[in-house]
């Protein structure tokens, strides 16, 4: 019976007996075990740190990360556990680089055609302490000098440790003296450092409710408060004021002059104007004054102060529903200034 993965066909005849890798002569782990015979097992190694390869003409690094398939094989053991080596080869030189583990020292050791990165890590920095393998200890105990040095070196090291360690005793007994109350100023900055980012707090939610933001603010710094700075705003006394949105609102869309057209013919200069002219001037007066009384003004009538409507007697620059008696006085108002010219008529004889 043929199983569930297609190409491993087991004949009725040798079912249960035998394998189907068996019957083709085949590995079961396929083209990775063709060396199983030398105990050599290829598999997917990764570079545990970065590498110089020495096989290179130039100088050329391997980043740590970078994949190869590395030939697995068993080369030893520390006590019970195996030591692997890894072998892989260099595809931009051609040349084997070989990685073994070290279960001594928990690492891996390069051991030819490249060599590890210097990158500070294996230094001894102060304060760590260096365990002295058997090899350093028995050579120790039968080199006096090389006793002697080391021992001068740890009383210098202890000297200079010692120091230390009394600065940090006399600060500690310092601020711990009295626990009470080192425990009561301890609670005290907390509390007003809590205040105080509670107030904060409180701010930036009012200005995110009343800027409707979304998003979370960042505190404010001290570059923050010096580019704030140099934002300049209008005088609040001069444009901002009551007074001056008042006129603002009542101010009529086209600007009015002080004088009328009786009062500039009737000045000082004392011109003479051909009649044309004169006619011409009042035309124009007379279209300025009614594109002026059919314009509204641009304000909103809903905003508009009490005070405006009082003393206007309603909304500057809108246009009412007036009286017959109204209507009289400006038709008699106006009558001199919309005098149109007429020609006369010329009797002839037509052809």
């Amino acid at each position: 019976m043929q199983g569930f993965n297609m190409g491993r066909y087991v004949p009725p005849d040798h079912e249960g007996t035998t394998s189907a890798n068996k019957l083709a002569g085949k590995h079961a782990l396929g083209n990775r075990a063709r060396k199983a015979g030398e105990g050599i097992l290829t598999v997917r190694f990764e570079m545990p740190y970065p590498i110089w390869c020495t096989t290179c003409p130039k100088p050329t690094i391997i980043g740590q990360g970078v994949r190869f398939n590395a030939e697995k094989k068993k080369v030893g053991n520390y006590y019970s556990t195996p030591i692997f080596s890894f072998r892989m080869k260099h595809t931009a030189c051609g040349g084997w680089i070989e990685i073994r583990t070290d279960p001594k020292n928990t690492a891996y050791v390069v051991t030819e055609g490249a060599k590890k990165r210097d990158t500070g890590e294996d230094k001894v920095h102060e304060g760590e302490i260096v365990l002295r393998t058997d090899e350093e200890r028995e050579r120790l105990q039968n080199d006096a000098f090389a006793a002697l040095e080391v021992k001068v070196g740890d009383k210098r090291q202890a000297a200079t440790d010692k120091g230390r360690i009394e600065e940090l005793l006399e600060a500690g007994d310092k601020d711990w003296d009295d626990p009470y109350a080192a425990s009561r100023r301890l609670r005290k900055s907390f509390r007003e450092e809590r205040k105080v980012r509670e107030k904060n707090l409180a701010l930036t939610e009012a200005l995110k409710d009343r800027m409707s933001l979304g998003i979370e603010l960042l505190p404010e710094t001290a570059e923050d408060r010096r580019r704030a700075g140099f934002v300049e705003f209008g005088d609040p006394g001069a444009a901002g004021s009551d007074d001056a949105i008042t006129k603002a609102r009542a101010r009529p869309l086209f600007a009015t002059e002080s004088t009328s057209v009786k009062d500039r013919v009737n000045s000082g200069k004392k011109a003479k104007k051909l009649k044309g002219e004169q006619i011409a001037e009042r035309r124009r007066e007379a279209l300025r004054l009614e594109i002026q009384q059919n314009t509204r003004a641009i304000i909103d009538p809903f905003l508009v102060d009490q005070a405006v409507l009082a003393t206007t007697g309603g909304i500057p620059g809108i246009k009412r529903n007036r009286t017959q008696v109204e209507e009289g006085e400006a038709q008699r108002e106006t009558a001199p200034l919309i005098d149109v010219f007429q020609p006369p008529l010329v009797d002839y004889d037509s052809e």
